[in-house]
């Protein structure tokens, strides 16, 4: 008997290694409003992890009339660190109900954000619903690093304050960081981007690493300004290409240019 059970035990080790907690996403928004720092590692999220409707959302711009929209602001006040998770369902922290399936005379003309005070790291993640950082802050250290996007990775009009870390990631559909502002070093190195990677009008301050990058979609660089170094060493293009009006230190470059350098 004991020798059975000393068996079935160790036979169970590999599945009490791998195997997840899980989470429900409120317990997690719970803890953010409580001002409790997140923390979790090898879990899985289920729930929309709404990030835009927290406690401290305030109105950030009224709507004037009816063709304005009315801003409402979430900010997440405690650093949020979640690695080696997956999150079954969204994770949004920017909704704007008229892009859902409402017909336009119940447009609401709503939009509600989120802004990061501290640092967020999102590292071997993986993101089986849609996520949606458009608009956000961040005011500390970013880390993406290794994680999958199944859904459109939608950063659009971002604003970072220190660095950004994309290195290693996985972008199945659009990668959207059109309008994003980077004001140090933002690291894209060994990316993957099967879909559109738009960086159409994005701002590097700094360097731009996207060394070893595979770029199976349209490389979207059109009117994208780079403030020192556009580094793509060993880079692999296999899709369209857009890098008109590209420019690197103020100087116009094609992507032929950067490659040779």
């Amino acid at each position: 008997m004991k020798k059975s059970f000393l068996l079935l035990f160790l036979l169970a080790i590999p599945f009490l290694t791998w195997a997840q907690t899980r989470v429900n996403a409120s317990e997690i928004i719970d803890k953010i409003n409580r001002g409790e720092a997140v923390t979790y590692k090898n879990a899985v999220i289920v729930g929309v992890l709404d990030l835009t409707t927290l406690d401290n959302m305030h109105i950030e711009k009224k709507s004037d009339d009816k063709y304005s929209t009315k801003e409402y602001l979430s900010t997440v006040k405690v650093p949020l660190t979640f690695v080696d998770c997956t999150f079954k369902d969204d994770v949004l922290a920017y909704y704007n109900p008229d892009n859902q399936d409402i017909k336009l005379f119940n447009r609401k003309n709503e939009v509600f954000n989120t802004n990061f005070d501290k640092a967020v790291r999102f590292e071997n993640c993986v993101f089986e619903g849609y996520s949606a950082f458009k608009y956000s802050k961040f005011k500390e250290d970013v880390s993406f690093a290794g994680s999958r996007f199944r859904h459109e990775g939608n950063f659009k009009y971002s604003k970072f304050s220190k660095s950004a870390d994309y290195s290693n990631v996985k972008f199945e559909e659009e990668a959207n960081f059109k309008y994003t502002n980077f004001p140090q070093t933002a690291s894209f190195d060994r990316a993957t981007f099967r879909r559109e990677a738009n960086f159409k009008y994005t701002k590097f301050s700094q360097d731009a690493n996207f060394r070893q990058a595979n770029f199976r979609g349209l490389a979207n660089f059109k009117y994208t300004k780079v403030g020192n170094n556009l580094d793509f060493q060993r880079t692999e293009f296999n899709g369209d290409e857009d890098f008109k009006y590209t420019q690197v230190n103020n100087r116009k470059v094609s992507r032929a240019d950067l490659v040779n350098n």
